[in-house]
């Protein structure tokens, strides 16, 4: 039974429900469709299910992008409805007849609702019977069919067992009949009896002897084989391999020296090496604003233009071309869209973004696109690619507040300190950067507290206590083969008997398929309840960015004891100045999580850390 039919503008007014389908929903299904699939440009997907308390749900939906309207549907996950994208498509083209910007009330629609969606119910029905009737159709013409064969099959046994006695080589049943030189043979086979043979049985069983194999033949070709396959190793024999020689190294006169080691030359406690240090590094690059050139943008825009020109002018002619881009075209179709989408998907995996994220965009931008009308003077491409840009600016912009220093001032007024949690694969650069935001809360004038809970890996205390001693910053340490969440529970009790600001976690790393350590970081989360679990990723992965983002989110789902458990709250992106343009990974990361981009690491020294700019990675995304 169908729960619930709604319809709204893309403002967010409700236009019209029915009445008699007024279900009290469990929980908010249509709240959460609009948020995790129409707002995050996953509106592409045929159906969504929901969850709830003693319920699931599937939402099914339709645009009408012309007019700016949606259409919502909501059934029981369990009755698998076939008429609901059947009455969503008639109820889209009634409703939009009478569709009327100045109007807010549709009681009158009520009646149609009712008859469109019997007519619906009927169709369905006849389609399944026909569906029905089909199969048993064909159940009876494979069983006819198989009795013909059989009957087929015994006829062929009793004509071979009777009636081609002949047939057997062994039964000495040749006698008697003419080789190729005029003699009969007995039981001795003559000179060129195995061709007859052949030629007997072609005979016998239907087959014409123009096809006929020759075993003459193929013995001479095989001679002339050999003899050309001797000839060729008697001349490979004859040559002689070339004798390589190895060049002697040549050697620089004067090497440059270089600085090999990079220790600090000063006492244990490196107090003075530490006031060069801060002094030296300077302020981050999260308090720097970027600039964004439009250099890139216009000539980006230049190049389109002219490759769309070419196509064009390819496909059609001069004047049609030039009338429809005057004129505009009626209604976009998904057939009009698809050469420009094509091209915008390679586009996107060439920017290293994951062939399953840029295919999922593409459709999206397809569904919000089709059906609507192309203004004049504007190119079907121009038009993607703004959609485009509109749905990349959407899905990278936090939904979220993600100003960490005042949620550290907040929890400084309650009396606790903030916890960060930082997790992550291995060598992705969880203690550098961990070392960075430390420096950068430092700047303003937070306390710091570094807790080192990667109890796994060797020398991992080592390089957090080299970190924190350089940063002038305490560290909470109980050394190797610790059960992480108990040290890092002890180091938060620290904190607050110390008075710290905030207590960054270093964990360790681990894959996403590693069961009992993924089991350890799950219980760490759990018994700890930090304010922020931050994803250390790399801006190189391209596909196994979504493998590692969503099976960390399901592991830590799924091992968490909690019937409520915390996932990854924020993304910090590492080796971001080593990628060129191949930016991607924050996207598929975004698109896969919904976590937004807190940190970008963009080198090795205490500064390299900034702000993820969104319109800079859009502009190179689409360039």
């Amino acid at each position: 039974m169908l729960e619930q039919l709604l319809i709204f503008t893309r403002g967010g007014l409700i236009l019209w429900t029915c009445k008699e389908l007024g279900n009290a929903l469990r929980g908010s299904p249509i709240d959460t469709l609009i948020r995790s699939c129409l707002l995050e440009e996953r509106s592409g997907s045929a159906s969504y299910n929901y969850d709830a308390p003693g319920a699931s749900y599937t939402l099914k939906w339709t645009f009408h992008n012309d007019l700016g309207l949606v259409f919502v549907a909501v059934y029981q996950r369990i009755l698998h409805l076939l008429y609901v994208d059947d009455l969503l498509s008639v109820v889209k083209k009634e409703f939009s007849e009478i569709y009327d910007l100045k109007r807010t009330s549709y009681n009158d629609f009520d009646d149609i609702f009712q008859q469109l969606k019997k007519e619906a119910e009927a169709r369905a029905e006849e389609m399944k019977k026909s569906k029905q009737v089909g199969k048993s159709m064909n159940n009876n013409l494979a069983r006819k069919l198989g009795n013909v064969l059989n009957g087929n099959m015994d006829g062929g046994n009793k004509k071979k067992s009777g009636g081609e006695p002949g047939n057997d080589r062994d039964s000495g049943n040749f006698k008697g009949r003419p080789l190729e030189n005029g003699n009969i043979s007995n039981n001795h086979i003559g000179k060129g009896e195995e061709t007859m043979m052949v030629k007997n049985n072609g005979k016998e069983n239907g087959i014409s002897n123009t096809g006929a194999f020759d075993v003459n033949k193929l013995q001479k070709l095989r001679s002339k084989g050999g003899k050309k396959t001797e000839t060729v190793s008697n001349k490979v024999s004859k040559e002689e391999p070339k004798k390589i020689t190895k060049k002697n190294r040549v050697w620089d006169d004067s090497p440059k020296e270089a600085k090999l080691d990079f220790t600090d030359p000063g006492s244990e406690n490196g107090e003075q090496h530490i006031a060069v240090v801060a002094a030296d590094q300077g302020e981050s690059m999260m308090d720097k604003e970027e600039i964004v050139s439009s250099d890139s943008e216009s000539e980006s825009e230049e190049e389109e233009t002219s490759k769309n020109n070419k196509v064009d002018g390819k496909k059609k002619g001069w004047f049609s071309s030039m009338f429809q881009s005057i004129a505009g075209k009626a209604n976009l179709e998904n057939s009009d869209l698809e050469p420009a989408l094509k091209a915008l998907k390679d586009r996107l995996m060439t920017k290293n973004v994951a062939e399953e994220i840029a295919e999922k965009l593409c459709e999206s931008v397809a569904s919000s696109l089709e059906g609507k009308r192309l203004a004049s003077f504007t190119r079907i491409s121009s038009t993607v690619q703004a959609a485009m840009e509109d749905a990349l600016t959407r899905i990278l912009t936090p939904r979220r507040s993600i100003d960490i220093l005042r949620d550290v001032h907040a929890a400084k007024e309650q009396g606790k300190p903030y916890v960060v949690v930082f997790v992550g694969v291995n060598g992705v650069g969880k203690s550098t950067n961990l070392a960075k935001v430390a420096y950068w809360l430092q700047q303003h004038n937070v306390n710091v507290m570094m807790a080192a809970c990667d109890t796994f890996r060797s020398g991992a205390v080592e390089q957090l206590r080299t970190h924190a001693r350089r940063l002038q910053i305490p560290i909470f340490e109980k050394g190797y083969e610790k059960d992480p969440a108990i040290v890092a529970k002890e180091a938060i009790q620290e904190a607050s008997r110390n008075g710290s600001d905030v207590v960054l976690v270093d964990t360790a790393g681990r894959m996403q398929d590693n069961e009992p350590l993924m089991r350890a970081l799950s219980k760490l989360i759990y018994v700890n309840s930090p304010d922020l679990v931050l994803f250390v990723g790399e801006a190189l992965v391209g596909n196994d960015a979504v493998d590692q983002l969503s099976k960390f989110n399901q592991k830590l789902g799924d091992l968490s004891p909690s019937p409520d458990p915390r996932l990854i709250d924020g993304i910090l992106l590492t080796k971001f100045d080593t990628i060129d343009d191949k930016v991607g990974a924050a996207l598929s990361m975004v698109y896969i999580s919904g976590a937004p981009v807190m940190f970008v690491g963009c080198g090795q020294s205490y500064t390299d850390l900034k702000k993820l700019n969104v319109k800079s990675i859009v502009k190179t995304l689409l360039k």
